[in-house]
């Protein structure tokens, strides 16, 4: 039988119209400029609603294997499809860490008895895995995650000759978390010598300093045109950064911003704390503005969360001991929508910066757009219906949100992934196993 998504205004491509959207099986089969419903078809009232297409968030920490005590694959995929995401694109900085073929074999394993919703995960780059690349499977991978910095851990580089050859020799889109270790470390000592062991979180933007964004960043780039590497600039949080970003250049550099960066400055500190510490950090008020003015003007390409959830417990502490990330994927969408009836960005850029330009940039095949034959990711959301995020709605296993409190104007009322309904009024679909992502 088919389905059809009756009624709603459909936003896809630049174009917000009234219509319908028709599924035969997992694909779309017809997007028609009238409210008329086929004989034959399951009908989803979209009556007062906007059908977007499905989420696609380029930046999640699911934390499994390894850090399942907070998060796991299945319980992120749940709050993703309860807030309208229904792809993923996971980091590799796991237990073990995907920097092998084996680990990066192992998450697909995971991911195919587990998500709810589509998923796929980047290789990480270290000192010396250069010569993985060439086997990476890129029809399944969307890119390869470089930490630029020192070496902790066997995912942050700093080694100028590692540095050439990966981004010499990757082929793939290579997406940077740019931050200077070497800025940061001597930052943290000043402030410790200065406040402590562990300096107050309102610190946190001063010691991962806009300096340490910029040096970083202004390196990567550099290599980036120097090797014509396909760059992807993580979570900017400066607007000097921004201003070495080409605009609307899908490519070859794009910037990324999240959802934190965009909702968040300095001035919330005094009442989250570090329930908003990130890395790189929330930063000040003209920085949060530049970001959003970057949704405009094409130097921010893509609308993520940088998702990482921690436990509570976790996250006491300052600058030192309270862990950095905060979990962001089930309310992104309705929180971006804020952001457009307060009229800072056009709810059809919206649709390009969280669906269509994550496709685009790393090649999704068959995704991201509501396009006869491709697959159906869609996600229904009612507009002018406040609701208050309270712990109860929270799917994600932390337990917690930064936006407990807020009242929201916007709801998620149902999402579709490959044509299956994973979300309605409430409930997530949890026998639903969803697919791989492919690329190119």
């Amino acid at each position: 039988m088919k389905t059809i998504i009756k009624g709603g205004t459909i936003v896809n491509e630049g174009r917000a119209f009234v219509g319908s959207v028709v599924i035969d099986g997992e694909r779309i089969e017809q997007i028609l400029e009238t409210t008329e419903a086929p004989p034959s078809a399951s009908v989803v009232d979209a009556t007062g609603c906007y059908v977007l297409p499905g989420i696609i968030d380029d930046h999640v920490h699911f934390r499994e294997p390894g850090l399942t005590d907070k998060a796991d694959i299945d319980s992120e995929s749940r709050a993703a499809a309860a807030g309208g995401v229904t792809s993923f694109f996971d980091m590799p900085n796991t237990v073990p860490q995907t920097t092998t073929l084996e680990a990066l074999e192992e998450k697909y394993r995971l991911a195919a008895q587990k998500s709810h919703v589509n998923y796929a995960f980047f290789f990480g780059a270290t000192n010396d895995n250069v010569g993985l690349f060439p086997q990476i499977p890129s029809h399944r991978v969307p890119g390869i995650k470089l930490f630029m910095g020192s070496s902790t851990g066997n995912m942050l580089v700093d080694d100028d000759q590692a540095l050439e050859q990966i981004f010499s020799q990757a082929q793939l889109p290579l997406m940077v978390h740019c931050e200077d270790t070497a800025i940061i470390q001597r930052n943290m000592q000043q402030y410790q010598q200065d406040f402590g062991s562990d300096p107050d979180v309102r610190l946190h933007p001063l010691i991962r300093s806009e300096e340490a964004c910029m040096a970083s960043t202004r390196k990567a780039i550099m290599l980036a045109v120097t090797h014509g590497t396909r760059l992807h600039l993580a979570h900017i949080s400066t607007a000097n950064e921004l201003q070495m970003v080409p605009p609307n250049c899908l490519h070859t550099i794009t910037a990324e911003a999240t959802v934190g960066h965009l909702l968040f400055s300095v001035a919330d500190y005094a009442k989250l704390g570090t329930r908003i510490k990130v890395n790189p950090a929330i930063k000040s008020v003209i920085d949060q503005q530049a970001l959003r003015e970057g949704l405009v003007d094409g130097r921010i390409s893509v609308v993520a969360t940088d998702h990482a959830p921690h436990l509570l417990a976790q996250k006491q502490g300052g600058c030192e001991k309270a862990a950095s990330g905060m979990p962001m994927i089930q309310f992104s969408l309705v929180a971006m929508l804020q952001l457009v009836d307060e009229g800072i960005v056009t709810i059809e850029r919206l649709v390009e910066l969280m669906a269509h330009n994550p496709a685009r940039i790393f090649d999704v095949r068959q995704r991201g757009f509501l396009r006869p034959g491709y697959l159906a990711d869609l996600v229904v959301v009612r507009p002018h219906s406040p609701w208050t995020l309270t712990p109860s709605v929270i799917q994600s296993k932390c337990k917690w949100s930064p936006l407990e409190g807020h009242t929201f104007n916007w709801q998620v009322e149902t999402t579709l992934c490959n044509g299956h309904v994973v979300y309605h009024h409430g409930e997530v679909d949890g026998s639903y196993i969803a697919q791989p992502i492919l690329f190119r």
